[in-house]
C-alpha cells in the first residue's frame, strides 16, 4: 500500500501548472521519493535538464503575456504545442492543447479543482502519474 512519502491530490495546485498546460504534480520526476522535482516554476536542481532549458517555457512570446499559459499567444497552438500535444495523447493519453483550452475557458483555480478528481487513484486515492499506466503507491491500473 501507500508509502509514508505518498502524495495525495491535496498537493496539486496553481503553481504546479506549466505554461504548456502540464501538471506538473502528474509527472514522474514530482512524483519520486528521492531528488523530486519542484516543477516547471520551481528550483532547477532536481529537474530534468530538457526542463530546465524548455523552449516553451523560455518563449519570447511567454515574456509579454500576463496570464504565462501559452494559449494567451496569437500563434496558439504553435508547432511546438502541436509537437508536446501530440507525444502526450499518444504516449500517456494527455492533451496539453486541451489542458490549456480548459483553463481558458474555466480559469485555473477550477482547472486545478478539477486535476484532483481526474487523476486521484480510485484504489488508494494517491496522485496518479501521467506517465505511468499504474499507480505507483498501490499498483492500480489507471483509467
Amino acid at each position: 500500500m501507500p508509502t509514508k512519502e505518498t502524495k495525495y491530490p491535496e498537493l496539486l495546485d496553481e503553481n504546479l501548472i506549466a505554461p504548456c498546460g502540464m501538471n506538473c504534480g502528474l509527472c514522474i520526476g514530482y512524483l519520486r521519493e528521492k531528488k523530486p522535482c519542484a516543477g516547471c516554476h520551481g528550483d532547477d536542481e532536481n529537474k530534468p535538464k530538457h526542463c530546465v532549458v524548455c523552449r516553451i517555457k523560455t518563449c519570447l512570446e511567454m515574456e509579454s503575456s500576463t496570464e504565462k499559459f501559452c494559449y494567451t499567444c496569437k500563434k496558439f497552438p504553435c508547432a511546438r504545442m502541436h509537437q508536446l500535444d501530440k507525444r502526450y495523447r499518444t504516449n500517456y493519453g494527455m492533451s496539453m492543447i486541451e489542458n490549456l483550452e480548459r483553463i481558458r475557458d474555466v480559469g485555473l483555480e477550477a482547472f486545478v479543482v478539477l486535476e484532483k478528481e481526474r487523476w486521484k487513484c480510485p484504489e488508494c486515492g494517491a496522485i496518479l502519474s501521467v506517465h505511468r499506466k499504474m499507480c505507483i503507491y498501490c499498483g492500480q491500473a489507471r483509467g
